[in-house]
This record gives structure tokens, C-alpha cells and sequence, in this order.
């Protein structure tokens, strides 16, 4: 029986398990997806575990994104842009890492029917999915993209990448459209240290964590009367992509997709 995995460290909330098994089981597919807490140190012997085909495929979620990288043989065009891989490949004995959050991202704005266009997004932290998000909201055009993180350094790093952003330091807010939390912070159900009070309520609060379903950050958004959004349905269709790459089938997102992530 083949074995896919999802990496993270935390990695106790990730709900990939449940959609994947669905969805193995659906097309019946003999394999299993379990999800895996690791350390820096050992990212390079799950790698070689991949390449040996112990394991067949890999997810890989914060903050392992940009660390599995040299360990991998190519990299998608979007993962190279991004610098972030998500979804980890075997073709041919070829290691190849793949950015799946970006389609993924995408894909759930547009089912927002919201009209991201010429927008202002202020994005809350530097790391993980965030480079995902500004290639997209760049594919997206998008009129202006504003980025603050707690360690600066980490928002400078990424404007090498993305000379469009403009950097703010950590408290501080910009007039903005869209807010994005691409923090880990509402995870255990901590705050994020900000003065909603100009905020106003014609914004969309945006959250890409999506286990607990509401944070602290979207709770503040919904009481200020803003349309919010939690990360499910990114974290759907980017993982509905690397089903996809793994077993070259598309699998079906039903209502009992949607009850799954409903019930968690």
C-alpha cells in the first residue's frame, strides 16, 4: 500500500487526512495519507525516504515550505517564483516540488464573487503561504499590496522577490480593501495586536487558517460588520491540485467534501 504524508511542525490541526483518505478511498486507490510532526533535522531523511519510495508523495505545510527546497531535484514554475513548495512529487526517480496554494488561493477568492481587482491588500506576516498569496494577487491585479510582519527582515527578504510590495512595520496599518492573516497566530486561538477601531466595515477579513473555522482575528471582522472568510476553501482546492499531480485523477468535491471540513 502506498503512504502519503503531510509535513509541519505544528501539524495536530491539518484536516489533509480526512479529504485525502476521502478521496483514496472514492477512486479506490490502495494507499493511505497521514500526517507527520517534524524537525528541521530531519527533513533530509523524509526526503531520501521519498526518493527511495517509502513514501509515495508529500504535502509539506509551516514552516518547512522554503526548507525542503535544496533537498528536491526541479521545482514547478510557480514553486521557483514563490520559493515556496507545498506539494512534493516522485516522476521518473525526479524529485520535483510543486506550489499548489497559489491555484489554490485563486480559485477560493473567485468563489467569493468578489471583485479583487484594482484592491488594496494589507497582508499580515511574511512567511509560509504568503509568497503564494502576493504571486496571486499579482496574477490577480490587484492595485497595491502592503505586507507586515513581525520580524521585518522577514518582509524585506520577500520584496526582493516582489519589488511591488510596500512594507509596514508590525501595529502599524495602512488604508486597505482586503486584509489577509497569512500568520499561524489564531491557531491556538491567540490575538493579533491591532487597532480595529478605523478599520470600518465594507473590508473583506480573509484568514487562511481554517482549523478552528473562526479566529479571533475573523470574529473582530464579523463584529465590525465586514464579510470574512476563513482558509477552507484555499486549503480545498490546493489540496484537490496535488491529488491531481500525485494519481493523474481529478477527484470530486461534493457536499460531503464540504460536510468534512464542516464538521472539524
Amino acid at each position: 500500500m502506498k503512504k502519503y504524508l503531510v509535513i509541519g511542525n505544528p501539524i495536530n490541526h491539518s484536516l489533509s487526512p480526512k479529504i485525502h483518505n476521502h478521496w483514496l478511498k472514492e477512486n479506490r486507490i490502495n494507499a493511505i495519507y497521514d500526517k507527520l510532526k517534524l524537525e528541521n533535522k530531519e527533513i533530509k531523511r523524509l526526503i531520501q525516504d521519498i526518493k527511495q519510495k517509502k513514501i509515495a508523495g508529500c504535502n509539506v505545510t509551516v514552516p518547512f515550505k522554503k526548507t525542503v527546497i535544496p533537498y528536491l531535484d526541479k521545482l514547478s514554475l510557480e514553486a521557483e517564483k514563490t520559493q515556496s513548495v507545498n506539494t512534493i512529487v516522485l516522476n521518473n526517480n525526479t524529485l520535483i516540488g510543486h506550489n499548489t496554494d497559489i491555484n489554490g488561493f485563486t480559485r477560493a477568492i473567485k468563489d467569493l464573487n468578489f471583485n479583487i481587482k484594482n484592491k488594496r491588500v494589507f497582508i499580515l506576516g511574511a512567511g509560509g503561504v504568503a509568497p503564494s498569496i502576493i504571486f496571486a494577487l499579482n496574477r490577480m491585479e490587484v492595485s497595491k499590496i502592503i505586507i507586515s510582519n513581525r520580524t521585518k527582515q522577514k518582509a524585506e527578504n520577500l520584496k526582493v522577490q516582489f519589488n511591488n510590495i510596500k512594507i509596514l512595520d508590525w501595529g502599524k496599518v495602512e488604508d486597505f480593501d482586503v486584509i489577509i492573516n497569512a500568520t499561524s497566530l489564531g491557531l491556538n486561538n491567540e490575538e493579533i495586536n491591532l487597532d480595529y477601531s478605523n478599520f470600518g466595515n465594507d473590508k473583506l477579513f480573509y484568514d487562511v487558517i481554517y482549523n478552528p473555522s473562526e479566529t479571533k482575528f475573523l470574529r473582530e471582522g464579523r463584529r465590525l460588520g465586514n464579510e470574512v472568510e476563513n482558509g477552507k476553501l484555499m486549503f480545498l482546492y490546493q489540496a484537490h491540485e496535488a491529488f491531481k499531480l500525485w494519481h493523474g485523477l481529478e477527484p470530486e468535491i461534493n457536499e460531503h467534501i464540504h460536510k468534512i471540513l464542516e464538521n472539524d
